[in-house]
This record gives C-alpha cells, structure tokens and sequence, in this order.
C-alpha cells in the first residue's frame, strides 16, 4: 500500500468522496508533508482512516479513587471535614462516565468509591436517630474523612521523598579503576627492638654462664657465614633462635656484631609482622 500511495500519479482527480473538489496541495513548501514506512508522502489517500482513539489527551491522571476525590475537593476549597456530599458526588460522577466510555476496567475501581458517596448521601438525607444510650449517631462522613487525610498525608510524604536527589535520576555514581601492584611492606624494625632483643639474649646468657676462664679466637667472618648458612635452610629465623647462649657472652657479642655487618651490608633483613612482636631474620632478596 505505501509503494502504491507513494506512486500516484500527479495527474490523479482532486475529488473527493462526496463529489467535491479536494483542496489539499500536492506539496507543501516543496517538501513531502509525511512519510509512510520511509517513503514521502504528498498527497493525502481517500481511504485514510483514522481511529477515534488515535490520540488521547489526559489533563489530570489520578492514582485511584481517593486521589480523584481529594484532587475535587482541594480544587474547589471545600472544607475537608465538612464535605458538600451532593457536589462532590456530581463532579466525581461526570469524570466516572469520561472514563468508563475508554477504559471499563479502570472505571469499575471508581465505580465503588461512587456508590460509597452516594450511600454516605443517601444516609445524610435519612432523620437523625439517637441511640439507646442516649448518644447522637456518628457523622456517615467520618470514616471516609479519615482515609482521605491518612492518603493526603502518604502523598505529601511520598512527594516530599521523591524531591531527594536519587541515583540514576538526579546523578550518577562515578566509579574509577586505579590498577596498582600490592607490595607486601613489612614494619620497620628500629634500634630500640633490636636492644630489647639483645638484652634478652644477654639475660638469658648471664643465667647459664660458667666461671672458666679461656682463651678463644673469635672471627666475626666466621660467625657472618654461619649466619648465612643457616638462613640458606630456613626462610625465617627468630631473632634469638640465632644465638646460643650455652657458647657464653663473648661468641654472642661475636655473632651480634656479625649480625650487624651483615644486615649493613644488605644481605639479610631483620623484620617483625608487627609492633612488639617477635623479630624475625631473613635473607635479603630482590622481589620479581
């Protein structure tokens, strides 16, 4: 049908179904003034039909029957608590038989709040009985009152939660990726740990020291390569387990001296996991 209505020829009758002559141009402004599945149209088809429901335009939208009911009655400045039934009840069924010419479904859910207005009506109009107690009856407008103002304060509240500013409407969350490399940084081991753990040693040394008096030759390389060595079969070595205080204090002022040059000259680290810890001794490697 499109390549047919895009290919009429210029010459066809301007003349419409009712014997008159039709007045719309072939071209307006020298331009197609609609397209029909991508092709220009220039001339408007005698058998256009167009459905009576093709465009809608709703001025108000309600979320249901309280909210019809409460947008009539704010709207006309009635007192809430002193409803004019027969008003309310007119308007609200005139917007009643708008939607139930479009949407049936929707009208049965207003259709019940309509009957409820015209029973609250109806038992208005009906003479005031008193009860057995003596009491007069409850106004038939309460119960409907104290749902409108239960919804008219959820909207207001709901309203007032809609002005926050909320994610994916009012902004959006920025996300960065930094790539970086996680090095293990292990604590630093200051001079104080290393003479708490030297007078420890020391302490434990006076307590198994023998009153002999010998000579002995100590070379500090000597005790730097035993050090070495023993590191070689251990990836850590307490601090302390480095020392053997039955060898008396000379060996171990030795052995903590060749320690010290060791770790002097970068060839092993002394480190902890963390403070006050126990201090650890390891070899001295280039991480990959």
């Amino acid at each position: 049908m499109s390549n047919a209505l895009a290919q009429l020829p210029s010459s066809a009758p301007d003349i419409t179904p009712d014997g008159q002559k039709d007045s719309t141009p072939d071209v307006i402004d020298g331009v197609a003034f609609a397209r029909l599945y991508g092709e220009p149209l220039f001339k408007l088809p005698n058998d256009l039909y167009i459905p009576p429901d093709a465009l809608e335009v709703f001025l108000e939208a309600f979320e249901g029957p309280l909210d019809l009911l409460l947008y009539l009655i704010r709207k006309q400045n009635f007192n809430i608590l002193d409803i004019p039934m027969a008003q309310v009840t007119l308007q609200y069924l005139e917007y009643v038989d708008q939607i139930r010419e479009h949407n049936l479904e929707l009208a049965a859910e207003y259709l019940l709040m309509a009957a409820m207005l015209i029973e609250i009506k109806s038992r208005m109009l009906l003479p005031v009985k008193k009860s057995d107690t003596g009491e007069e009856a409850s106004d038939p407008r309460a119960e409907l009152v104290k749902r409108l103002l239960e919804y008219e304060q959820i909207k207001l509240a709901a309203q007032q939660l809609d002005t926050l500013p909320q994610i994916g409407r009012d902004y959006v969350r920025a996300q960065v990726y930094i790539e970086q490399s996680m090095v293990v940084r292990w604590p630093e081991v200051n001079m104080t740990d290393l003479q708490s753990a030297w007078a420890d040693v020391l302490k434990r040394a006076k307590l198994t020291a023998h009153h002999t008096i010998s000579r002995e030759e100590l070379s500090v390389r000597e005790h730097m390569t035993g050090i070495l060595r023993r590191l070689q079969s251990a990836k850590f070595v307490e601090f302390s387990d480095l020392f053997d205080p039955s060898r008396g204090v000379p060996v171990l002022v030795v052995n903590f001296i060749a320690l010290l040059e060791l770790a002097k000259e970068t060839l092993i680290e002394i480190t902890q996991a963390e403070a006050f810890a126990p201090i650890y001794v390891r070899l001295a490697y280039a991480p990959a």
